[in-house]
C-alpha cells in the first residue's frame, strides 16, 4: 500500500538532486520517497528503522543535504508535504490510483526531455550481441515483455528470468558470446538476488543499465546507467505503468540506434507471420 499520502515523490526527489551521496545515504532517501507523506512526521530513530541503518547515519544525512542536522531537514519535509497536497476526496480509490500513475507518466515524459541519453543507451544495447536481459520476481513480466518485441530487431536476445546459481551460469554465457551490456528491471522490493546478479555482471565487464522505480534505489550502487519510472502503490499489489512505458521508450532508442536492420529484421518477421498465417489481422 501507497504510504505517501497526498505528497509529491517527486518533490522529494529534487532534494537529492546534485548531492554525491554514499549508498547507506542512498537507502535513507529512498526510504523517504517510499514513505513521503510518513517521513515528515518520524523521529531520526524511527527512519533509521525503516531505512535500517543507525541513527548518526540519518543525521549525517540531513548534513549532506545542507542541514544542521534532522530536524531541520523534517521541517523541510513539511513544507514540501504541505505544498504537494491534494483534496484527499477527490474521486474514490481506484481513480486516484490511476491519477497517480498519470503523474508518473507526467514525471517520465519530463525526464525524456534529454533524448540524447536514451539514445545513446539504445546504441549502447543494440551493440551487445547477445543482449540479456535480466528481472527476477516483480521485474520479470517486464524482461518478458521488453524481450519478446526486441527479439524482432535484435539478432539474440536473451531473458534471464530465473534465480539461483544457473544465473551466474547464462550470465557468464551472455559475456562468453560476446555481450558487453545488461539490460536489468529492478522494481520493489528488490530482489536480493537481482542486486547480486548486478554486482556480477559489472565484474564481467558488463555495462548494466537499470530500468528502476527511483534514482535513488538500491539499483544504483550497483548500475551504470539508472533509468527511473515510478511505481505506482495506490493498490496492494504495485502498477508498473511507467516502467512497462520506459522498456517501450528504451526499445524504440535501440530501433532507431540502427534504422536500416531494423527494418530488414520486421520485415522479414512479417513475411514469415504472413507465410504461417500467425495473426488474424
Amino acid at each position: 500500500m501507497n504510504e505517501s499520502g497526498a505528497s509529491s515523490p517527486d518533490r522529494l526527489l529534487d532534494l537529492f538532486h546534485g548531492v554525491r551521496l554514499t549508498p547507506t545515504q542512498r537507502r535513507i532517501a529512498h526510504c523517504l520517497v517510499r514513505h513521503a507523506g510518513a517521513a515528515a512526521y518520524l523521529s531520526a530513530a524511527e527512519v533509521a528503522e525503516l531505512a535500517g541503518v543507525s541513527q548518526p547515519s540519518v543525521t549525517r544525512f540531513a548534513m549532506a543535504l545542507g542541514h544542521d542536522g534532522y530536524p531541520a531537514l523534517r521541517r523541510r519535509l513539511r513544507e514540501l508535504t504541505a505544498a504537494g497536497a491534494t483534496d484527499p476526496a477527490a474521486g474514490n480509490a481506484l481513480q486516484r490510483a490511476v491519477h497517480a500513475e498519470m503523474e508518473n507518466l507526467d514525471r517520465l515524459a519530463a525526464q525524456l526531455a534529454d533524448a540524447d541519453r536514451i539514445a545513446g543507451v539504445g546504441r549502447m544495447l543494440a551493440a551487445s550481441r547477445p543482449l540479456p536481459v535480466l528481472g527476477l520476481r516483480a521485474g520479470a513480466p517486464l524482461a518478458a515483455y521488453f524481450a519478446y518485441f526486441a527479439a524482432k530487431v535484435h539478432p539474440d536476445v536473451r531473458v534471464l528470468d530465473d534465480g539461483g546459481s544457473l544465473l551466474a551460469d547464462r550470465l557468464d554465457q551472455a559475456v562468453a558470446a560476446g555481450a558487453t551490456a545488461l539490460l536489468a528491471f529492478v522494481l520493489p522490493r528488490y530482489p536480493r538476488e537481482t542486486l547480486d546478479a548486478l554486482r556480477e555482471a559489472a565484474d564481467a565487464g558488463l555495462t548494466v543499465v537499470a530500468i528502476t522505480d527511483s534514482p535513488v534505489s538500491p539499483a544504483a550502487d550497483h548500475a551504470d546507467v539508472v533509468l527511473p519510472a515510478a511505481v505506482g502503490a495506490d493498490l496492494v499489489f504495485d502498477l508498473h505503468t511507467a516502467p512497462m512505458t520506459l522498456a517501450m521508450v528504451v526499445l524504440q532508442a535501440i530501433c532507431d540506434a540502427a534504422p536500416a536492420e531494423t527494418q530488414t529484421r520486421l520485415e522479414a518477421f512479417e513475411s514469415s507471420a504472413a507465410r504461417r498465417q500467425l495473426f488474424l489481422g
